[in-house]
């Protein structure tokens, strides 16, 4: 089946954790089709992670503000034509939409690809646009999974989980030059996300607080915090509620940045986030906090013992839990630190190298 699939594309336009998810079905598909052109839609806000991607061709940018007025301001609604024309004039062969929800299933649709694969149980009734329709069940719980598995479902080899960065030089540079400018050792710093999108998924502040104490207290690292523009006030707050010198990076990096700022830390702590995915991508020391979202479908692959939850890996299939014993307050400082010792004293330097 996978000879006549020449010409691909992938849709996973957001968010950013989601994003590095899918990259071993990108790995996975340029592995099984070495000659292949492989597409990517994405969000404009998240693309500079794909940028120079060595097993990407083109990247299709999706301004989600602007299309999202389509039906209402003509800019918008010529920008979604040009789009659509855009995907139909791409003539491809095979659409593996990874989203699965109402306008991302339509796209796929609307380009007219005879093989439009997807989520059998896609929302918003998106599965009706797929002529392929994949279910998730127990094997494939967690995403990485799920989406190699709507891959397989168009012949594509299964392969070793693979999460492939594209190599950027001047976000290297631009690392170090602001690692040295705020006296951090390159090598010897914890980074601390403290912020989510959504608020429930978001550990209090207070308690990375006291966490970032009893780090530098002892291990005799660096603290540094990330996060993007709107969460420049959150960390100013953990930063003001510390006793330890914190340096609040928050707004500073861009998302390119942020591959060689977690690449080269020695521990990176975060809520359910795109920098926590990130950095569990790169394989350095983490240790990521869940509270109703499920660490089935997105705890750092393979790495369990690298997540603090309550029954985190008892949850089922449900991306989301309502009980209220997984309320992310439910997480003490104490079970975070226990995670983070163990991983600062135990085979992490193996790991980060």
């Amino acid at each position: 089946m996978t000879e006549e699939l020449k010409n691909l594309l992938v849709i996973k336009p957001s968010a950013l954790g989601d994003i590095v998810l899918a990259l071993p079905t990108l790995a996975a598909l340029r592995t099984s089709l070495p000659s292949a052109k492989i597409s990517w839609l994405v969000r404009t806000e998240f693309a500079a992670l794909l940028e120079n991607h060595p097993h990407l061709d083109e990247i299709i940018l999706f301004d989600r503000k602007l299309l999202g007025r389509a039906w209402r301001d003509p800019k918008a609604f010529s920008a979604l034509s040009t789009l659509i024309r855009r995907l139909r004039d791409s003539r491809f062969d095979a659409v593996f939409d990874l989203q699965g929800l109402f306008r991302t299933a339509c796209l796929a649709w609307l380009s007219r690809c005879p093989k439009r694969f997807g989520m059998a149980e896609a929302r918003e009734f998106g599965h009706l646009f797929y002529n392929h329709k994949v279910a998730q069940d127990a094997a494939c719980i967690h995403l990485v999974d799920y989406y190699l598995k709507i891959a397989e479902a168009a012949g594509v080899s299964k392969t070793d989980v693979q999460f492939v960065f594209p190599e950027d030089a001047s976000a290297a540079e631009s690392v170090e030059n602001l690692l040295r400018e705020h006296n951090i050792p390159i090598d010897n710093y914890v980074v601390l996300v403290p912020g989510s999108a959504r608020e429930n998924k978001r550990w209090p502040v207070e308690r990375f607080a006291c966490l970032a104490d009893n780090i530098a207290s002892n291990f005799a690292c660096s603290i540094v915090i990330v996060g993007s523009c709107s969460e420049k006030g959150l960390a100013e707050r953990l930063k003001a509620l510390t006793k330890t010198a914190v340096t609040n990076l928050a707004s500073r990096t861009s998302i390119a940045d942020l591959v060689p700022l977690l690449k080269s830390a020695r521990l990176v702590v975060g809520n359910d986030t795109g920098p926590g995915h990130i950095a569990a991508a790169l394989g350095v020391p983490i240790v990521l906090i869940f509270g109703p979202t499920n660490p089935s479908r997105v705890a750092p692959y393979g790495r369990g013992q690298c997540v603090v939850a309550i029954d985190p890996f008892t949850r089922g299939l449900k991306p989301d839990s309502c009980d209220p014993k997984h309320n992310i307050k439910n997480i003490t400082v104490d079970m975070v630190f226990e995670k983070v010792a163990s991983q600062l004293k135990g085979g992490s330097a193996a790991a980060h190298h």
